[in-house]
């Protein structure tokens, strides 16, 4: 049974795959453009290796300890296509992935560092005891995803800061911005995850893409003409 977030990676993948569809602007230039088709096989990769290796399975819950970043997309994208629940506030888990392993409090069931720099091959320096590196093990995994359980429409997709729940089955008519067909969205990264997600997810719901810029770029006319961004 597909969700909409599974309906969402199928277009994504299939509708004009070459296009740009996420750019992300981060500190030290760092500049990281994904088609639909590689997003997809990020997305696939990242939801194979919950699946597989963490056992992860519909209903289960992931909390994300990550700042706006594109890397905190993947796992939000890979989680709702398990037909997981994405955690962004304190709300309790089952798994948790993180920018900051080492402050990671105990109760979960499996932790992943994610390292933010886009050429990260590996965590920098030592992880604690059972944490998963996500920069190391990730890549090993395939490019297309086959889900081992339905996931249900009905159960909870996103659990925001406030506690309030969405269900998969409305994820992209009342979790997602609404945004003008074919937008060049500039989304700025300092508006926090949950505002990232909700825009990344209404601009590719209409068809559009995502331009995702760190708090430390500044957003000149020379950047906005060359992403040629547009729509609200």
């Amino acid at each position: 049974m597909n969700i909409p977030a599974t309906d969402l990676m199928t277009a994504l993948r299939s509708g004009h795959s070459t296009s740009p569809r996420l750019t992300w602007y981060g500190p030290d230039a760092e500049r990281v453009e994904l088609s639909g088709r590689v997003l997809d096989n990020w997305v696939a990769k990242t939801s194979n290796l919950l699946q597989d290796e963490l056992d992860a399975e519909p209903g289960m819950r992931l909390r994300l300890d990550l700042p706006a970043h594109w890397k905190s997309i993947i796992w939000a994208l890979a989680a709702w296509q398990l037909g997981m629940e994405v955690v962004l506030g304190q709300g309790d888990a089952d798994l948790l992935a993180t920018s900051e392993p080492a402050a990671a409090e105990d109760g979960f069931d499996a932790v992943v560092a994610v390292p933010l720099p886009a050429l990260a091959m590996r965590w920098p320096g030592d992880l604690p005891a059972g944490v998963l590196d996500y920069a190391a093990e990730v890549r090993s995994h395939g490019d297309v995803f086959m889900a081992h359980n339905d996931p249900d429409p009905g159960a909870s997709a996103v659990r925001n800061s406030g506690g309030t729940a969405v269900r998969h089955e409305a994820l992209l008519a009342e979790f997602a911005a609404g945004h003008e067909p074919g937008a060049r969205l500039l989304v700025r990264a300092d508006d926090g995850l949950e505002s990232a997600l909700a825009n990344s997810l209404g601009a590719w719901k209409s068809d559009g893409s995502v331009v995702l810029v760190h708090g430390d770029v500044e957003l000149t006319e020379k950047l906005l003409a060359a992403e040629r961004i547009h729509g609200e």
